[in-house]
């Protein structure tokens, strides 16, 4: 399906647009600051955009007030069908952010369970006791999201509750013409409830996505034929950023071959993870890195990878950005107008050669050359076979080994590679080279 061969560039709204960190209720139309960034998101090679969470929500968007209408502090319903317009008529499709495990304590059944207690017709929408109470004294105590007492959780194994978002899923493909959703926290839902999501989405856009994020343990948990079609993959980000810095390019190396590689037992075969060096959630790549020279690597091996890779706004140029004092504010910051530098083009390259590949969108994956700093695998498909030729270390490396054919294009630049007498790899560089026949 389309998700297979995207590329994704990924925006936090709230915080792009420059949304004040509490929900005040007035209605400013800054959602269509976005409008600026369409032909700068087409120019870095992606072709789908993902949207954080964009409904009415009390602080940071995942606190969910209503389903139904776009937080005040971003506009109004008809501002969002605007931008989300704009997208598509640029030839982007448009991912929502789908927060469903739990909602705000501004939720509106939330709120009627305040007033009215156990005579709330809401009341099981919740999990609650009524014996007990939390720290914001209502009256009652109720499960919320890993004990952050701001996040109530939903019992979506109570059908009205189901019904209601899905109703709301219907209203953004009819309004906005949403094609597909990240779910928030997916590793907190229950397999039912993916299950019957699926169905749902299967019957509203045949070719609607679901990409649930999870963080640990086997993927397969939440990712299937009849659950999400596509996951986070921590593993692999964890892997990446930390390779490079510990200068041992077996760690993400291990990590692909175990999850990619051929042998029988692996776990993703055929999957498309989604992968990133960054995100909303944690530091900027290039804040992470120790090396600022391991940028376009990085970068290179996020693309050439098994999986679906992401763009963070404002990581294409190289925007630093870390956790502070519990916050994650400066991983979201307010930008006017998107810059452009030698790395920008870098990743619109690299977009351009992965979503031109076949091997690069579907190909099996197989370890050639491995060592502390260098690494090179196969991508392999019917067809076409890509190596990717990554050097991490400042001197340069000739790599001897078998590929398989005499001569190579590289993807990237267009460049031609004789493998003959070996294959120099100048400092910190890339490649894809797609092997003649």
């Amino acid at each position: 399906m389309w998700f297979d061969e995207t590329v994704i560039y990924q925006i936090y709204p709230l915080g792009l647009c420059g949304a004040p960190a509490d929900n005040d209720g007035a209605v400013t139309p800054r959602i269509l600051r976005l409008l600026d960034w369409v032909e700068h998101i087409k120019q870095t090679g992606a072709d789908t955009v993902l949207l954080n969470p964009v409904f009415d929500s009390d602080r940071h968007g995942y606190d969910t007030r209503d389903y139904f209408h776009l937080d005040p502090r971003l506009g109004t319903d008809d501002d969002l069908a605007q931008v989300c317009k704009a997208f598509h008529s640029a030839g982007l499709r448009v991912m929502l952010d789908g927060v469903f495990n739990h909602v705000g304590r501004g939720f509106w059944a939330f709120r009627d369970v305040q007033e009215k207690k156990w005579d709330s017709p809401y009341k099981d929408w919740f999990h609650i006791n009524f014996d007990g109470n939390t720290n914001y004294n209502d009256g009652f105590w109720y499960e919320a999201w890993e004990g952050h007492n701001e996040l109530v959780k939903l019992n979506l194994f109570n059908p009205a509750v189901v019904q209601h978002q899905f109703e709301a899923i219907r209203s953004w493909v009819d309004r906005f013409e949403v094609d597909g959703l990240r779910l928030d926290v997916a590793y907190c839902l229950p397999p039912e409830y993916l299950k019957q999501l699926r169905s749902f989405a299967n019957s509203v856009k045949p070719d609607f996505v679901l990409m649930g994020e999870t963080l640990h343990g086997d993927y397969n948990r939440w990712m299937g034929e009849d659950m999400c079609h596509s996951v986070t993959n921590y593993e692999c980000y964890k892997g990446l950023w930390s390779a490079f810095n510990s200068m041992n390019m077996f760690e993400i190396g291990h990590s692909l071959a175990r999850q990619f590689g051929p042998e029988q037992w692996t776990l993703y075969k055929g999957r498309h993870l989604l992968s990133f060096l960054d995100n909303h959630d944690v530091d900027r790549i290039a804040s992470k890195l120790t090396n600022p020279d391991h940028l376009r690597p990085a970068w290179a091996m996020a693309f050439g990878m098994p999986g679906v890779p992401a763009v963070y706004y404002g990581s294409e140029w190289g925007m630093k950005g870390a956790k502070g004092h519990g916050s994650d504010a400066e991983l979201r910051p307010a930008l006017e107008k998107p810059e452009r530098n030698e790395l920008t083009t870098w990743i619109s390259q690299l977009a351009q050669a992965k979503k031109g590949s076949q091997a690069l969108c579907y190909g099996a994956y197989r370890n050639v050359v491995l060592t502390n700093k260098q690494i090179i695998f196969e991508r392999a498909c019917e067809g076409e076979r890509v190596l990717v030729a990554i050097n991490a270390d400042g001197a340069p490396y000739t790599a001897h080994f078998d590929a398989g054919c005499g001569m190579a294009v590289d993807l990237i630049s267009g460049e031609k590679h004789d493998f003959g007498g070996g294959s120099e790899l100048p400092p910190y560089s890339a490649f894809f080279w797609k092997c003649e026949h």
